[in-house]
């Protein structure tokens, strides 16, 4: 009889027999530094927004690099040549774990929790890309884990670093608007998102099956994801249009997006999600509709949070006539407007604000994501975007496709990571993992 030993469990007997884990299951957490110490710092998937990452991580020590395609890696690699090479991140971890004190993860969706999880458990800080997980219960235990390990995180959401957010952000919560009932998000159709995965409309998943290029492991590509042949509509960057290993373009942007909504209203978790969309079993939504209600917090009202993207602007837009920016978040108060972008923002009607002195600056301006990680790591300081912030902005934003798929209206026990009532739902809730991989 065979035995199939999963890959956390193999890491797992490395970090026993290295002494890293104690008795009680629970690893110890890596060493703070000294703020003049340079930090160890692995990248895992280190091609496109990965390499991004490792060089906004660059004034630390990258001691190890690994991607599962050499040519798409090659040019981090070739940047850091003094860094261990890996193409297997649970090789990188099972013998580079005693040398580094974090990891920045910039996979695929499908593949952050599990890279993620298996470090934090080693006592890894973490930086992951957005969104944070492929499903809710992903970033509930990414979360979890990060929180129970007291590691420090942030997650990608590099705009939230920007003076503008930070100004818009000062607005909202000083009351130059008054209490805030309603948000609204959109990406236009003119946004220039992500690409369908082949340029139709909700294609299916092909049938055809070309050789994968000989500098991709393909298997270690898929990590976790259910099996299928290697296609080129997957590969590289079109990944996102595929249940199977993203989120379409709600996934890749509601992150960036209504964060400045979670910012400034302190939103968490909602009570009810609704969405509308093509729905197709293997690809993502072209376009999406979704509505969702947050309930009261102390003194703040509930509020609705609507998000559109892929299709018409909200009909707000046109009724109030607001400034048809190609996306943007509006906040609707009691004593008036403020629509805002990566770069600008702007307090509507203009006539009611042409007076308006804004408040001094309350919130520091940023040092930069990455290194707003890196100086916490050492400092024990907390991040803007760690975990626990990020891990609700995601679930957030994957209800929605949870919504969408299911087809009716979720009514959401987030303490107990359930939708009421509709059981058909945990299967987009929680995914399956591959034969081998586990969190």
């Amino acid at each position: 009889m065979s035995i199939l030993i999963s890959r956390r469990d193999l890491l797992r007997t490395a970090a026993v027999a290295a002494g890293v884990w104690t008795t009680s299951d629970v690893p110890i957490r890596a060493q703070s530094k000294s703020p003049n110490e340079k930090l160890n710092i692995a990248g895992i998937g280190i091609g496109g927004r990965g390499a991004a990452d490792v060089n906004g991580a660059g004034h630390e020590n990258i001691v190890a690099l690994c991607d599962v395609d050499e040519q798409r890696g090659g040019k981090t690699f070739a940047q850091f040549p003094r860094a261990k090479r890996y193409k297997d991140f649970c090789k990188l971890l099972d013998e580079m774990h005693g040398q580094i004190d974090a990891v920045v993860v910039g996979t695929p969706d499908h593949t952050h929790a599990v890279a993620g999880v298996m470090a934090m458990k080693l006592g890894k800080h973490c930086y992951c890309e957005k969104p944070l997980t492929h499903s809710v219960s992903e970033a509930r235990m990414m979360a979890q884990v990060a929180r129970e390990n007291k590691l420090v995180t942030q997650m990608g959401t590099q705009i939230h670093a920007g003076a503008n957010y930070r100004r818009a952000v000062e607005l909202v919560k000083s009351g130059a608007i008054g209490p805030v009932s309603e948000v609204y998000v959109w990406l236009g159709a003119n946004f220039k998102g992500p690409p369908t995965p082949t340029g139709v409309e909700q294609p299916d998943a092909p049938t055809d099956r070309p050789p994968a290029p000989p500098t991709l492991d393909w298997d270690l590509w898929l990590g976790p994801a259910a099996e299928r042949p290697y296609h080129p509509v997957y590969v590289p960057g079109r990944w996102r249009g595929w249940w199977n290993f993203g989120n379409g373009t709600l996934g890749d942007f509601f992150c960036h997006y209504c964060d400045l909504a979670f910012w400034a209203l302190d939103l968490r978790h909602p009570t009810s999600v609704e969405a509308q969309g093509p729905v197709h079993p293997d690809s993502a939504a072209r376009w999406t509709i979704a509505r969702q209600e947050y309930p009261a917090r102390g003194e703040l009202p509930p509020v609705t949070l609507v998000w559109h993207n892929g299709g018409a602007y909200p009909a707000l837009v046109k009724e109030q006539n607001i400034p048809p920016w190609s996306s943007a978040v509006l906040f609707r108060g009691a004593k008036g407007m403020l629509i805002a972008d990566y770069g600008k923002h702007q307090l509507l009607p203009e006539d009611r604000f042409r007076d308006f002195q804004r408040p001094d600056p309350f919130i520091p301006d940023s040092v930069g994501h990455h290194r707003e990680w890196t100086e916490a790591c050492k400092s024990g300081g907390p991040t803007t975007c760690n975990f626990e912030y990020s891990g609700a902005l995601t679930e957030a934003a994957l209800l929605c496709n949870v919504a969408l798929r299911v087809g009716k209206r979720l009514t959401w026990d987030a303490a107990n990571l359930k939708a009421v009532g509709c059981p058909e739902a945990d299967a987009f809730l929680r995914r399956e993992y591959r034969r081998g991989w586990t969190l």
